[in-house]
């Protein structure tokens, strides 16, 4: 059973980015967290695919914040569908690349 909501330091190991950038996007207007009454930082589904579209912009676009700002209020829908496309093809060509080793060791 998955978690509803998860901690920014479990959302900064999953993006491998540290918990101050993800603060800073917070600022910049990208994630609206919801926080607990002792204002923890609780990000659920949503705003981790935010973190995901946004990562992807950052580290594989090449894109700044402003970039990816622009990028998003533009169409953000077709950024996240083209994000989950390209994950579903690399977890892909990962297992096609176990299979290629398996038979290759036999």
């Amino acid at each position: 059973m998955e978690k509803v909501y998860y901690s920014i330091a479990e959302v900064a190991k999953m993006f491998n980015v540290n918990p101050s950038a993800l603060r800073y996007w917070e600022k910049q207007g990208f994630l609206k967290l919801r926080r607990t009454d002792k204002g923890t930082r609780q990000y659920n589904k949503s705003d981790i695919e935010t973190v995901r579209i946004v990562c992807h912009l950052i580290n594989e676009k090449g894109m700044t914040l402003d970039g990816v700002k622009r990028e998003l209020s533009a169409n953000k829908k077709t950024v996240a569908t083209t994000v989950d496309v390209i994950n579903r093809l690399q977890a892909v060509r990962d297992e096609l690349q176990a299979l290629k080793k398996a038979f290759d060791s036999i």
